[in-house]
């Protein structure tokens, strides 16, 4: 039987925390802690694994600062320290550092051998090419 966690490798603790709304944008859309944290260029998993890790009140002041850099979202304009620290409430308590290494772990890994399997596919297409040009110059003759 497949592995359950194949698509979604990431620990569901942090669930009720990361599709929390954060309110709604200019045009009318939802915008949750996900959505947000992505737009802002974050891995919103290891945000999230980095906030639990420097505990409740650090991670309101840092929750603070990252909802002030997204203006999109009016109520977050005028209120962002509460909303803050209401978010700050759906954080996990105290997780097990092992789910904090995993977390930590697969968002900043990503797939193992990726970046080590193109290179690898390059060089092979490069070593191909070579063989063609010198076969095709060396046929003349």
């Amino acid at each position: 039987m497949a592995d359950p966690n194949l698509l979604n490798p990431h620990s569901h603790e942090f669930d009720r925390f990361l599709y929390a709304p954060v309110g709604e944008d200019r045009n009318g859309y939802v915008i949750t802690v996900v959505s947000k944290l992505a737009r802002l260029g974050l891995d919103p998993w290891k945000e999230t694994a980095d906030l639990v890790a420097l505990g409740r009140d650090a991670a309101r002041l840092r929750l603070g600062k990252l909802l002030a850099r997204f203006p999109n979202v009016p109520t977050l304009e005028s209120d962002h320290r509460r909303a803050a620290r209401d978010l700050s409430q759906l954080l996990p308590d105290g997780s097990t550092p092992s789910t904090l290494k995993r977390a930590t772990s697969t968002a900043a890994v990503g797939r193992p051998g990726t970046s080590g399997a193109i290179w690898a596919a390059l060089a092979i297409i490069f070593v191909l090419f070579q063989m063609f040009i010198v076969g095709a110059s060396g046929s003349g003759e």
